[in-house]
């Protein structure tokens, strides 16, 4: 049975450090602000901001939520992402997606300021991120990293499990997950490759898998001889089923082959926002 990699754990380590970094940032008159711009009434869209506005209260960051109307004009909606640039109380900056239909959300997120990119969303700091060469630089750039693949990062380095030299398969490959945790495994020296529905015989590919980056959004994907013995694998997908929330690996089957596993909830999930928070307190620090 391969051992959890316990996002609610590594999380909660993650906060009490927040925490005492917003303690010293208090001393110098600095209370990081997160704001959190949320369009139009989506049910699932409403729980992920709610959390992140509990999350701030919790860990010392100020929340500066604002809820705008689902009929609102993509001009009215720059103009809205403009004045949170200006606002100094705003340190890192997110935009819920998904934005209703009539919004493009390209133009929403090149209008975010790159120093208030909590998200790690803006193209200026995807494209630096791909001009770092190793994980060390990228740690002291002070780009903020997408989400829910800094959480990946986040967990492998804590659990101090080896990535250099290793063969990782990352399915997937979306601007949000995909593509850069694949940047974020090369950074750390892995060989990468990035599988997805167009990939000939990818259960084969991910058979030769060390560590396993589930991201595919489709439920209970990855079967049990699909992963190689003592392979590392991570499930960020999530869907909604009739039992309960499933990832993209059939946790049962899977979680007697590997080494590591995280669980659907409970793992990558709980790193997303946390790393959220970190970025905001990085960015209130760096600028």
């Amino acid at each position: 049975m391969g051992q959890i990699l316990d996002g609610k754990k590594i999380s909660a380590e993650v906060y009490a450090d927040i925490r005492r970094r917003c303690e010293i940032l208090a001393k110098k008159g600095v209370k990081p602000g997160l704001a959190t711009v949320l369009v139009g009434d989506d049910p699932a869209s409403h729980v992920y901001v709610g959390q992140k506005i509990k999350k701030c209260r919790e860990n010392g960051l100020e929340s500066i939520h604002c809820p705008l109307p689902a009929d609102i004009s993509q001009s009215d909606l720059l103009t809205k992402v403009q004045e949170l640039n200006r606002n100094p109380q705003v340190h890192g900056m997110i935009v819920q997606l998904p934005l209703p239909k009539h919004i493009d959300p390209e133009p929403i997120i090149q209008a975010i300021d790159p120093k208030k990119d909590a998200d790690g969303l803006h193209p200026l700091n995807q494209g630096l991120l791909g001009r770092l060469k190793n994980w060390s630089e990228i740690s002291k750039s002070g780009i903020p990293l997408s989400c829910t693949p800094f959480g990946v990062i986040y967990m492998l380095l804590h659990e101090k499990i080896t990535v250099s030299g290793k063969n990782a398969v990352v399915l997937g490959r979306s601007t949000l997950v995909g593509k850069p945790v694949a940047q974020l495994l090369l950074s750390l020296d892995a060989t990468v490759t990035i599988a997805h529905s167009r990939t000939v015989n990818i259960a084969d590919v991910c058979r030769k898998a060390d560590i396993l980056v589930a991201a595919l959004g489709q439920k209970e994907f990855v079967k049990g001889d699909w992963v190689k013995a003592g392979a590392v694998v991570i499930d960020v997908g999530i869907s909604r089923t009739e039992s309960g929330l499933k990832g993209d690996v059939d946790f049962a089957a899977v979680s007697k082959v590997a080494s590591w596993i995280t669980p659907v909830p409970g793992g990558v999930g709980a790193m997303t926002v946390a790393m959220l928070l970190q970025n905001t307190v990085s960015l209130s620090e760096y600028h």
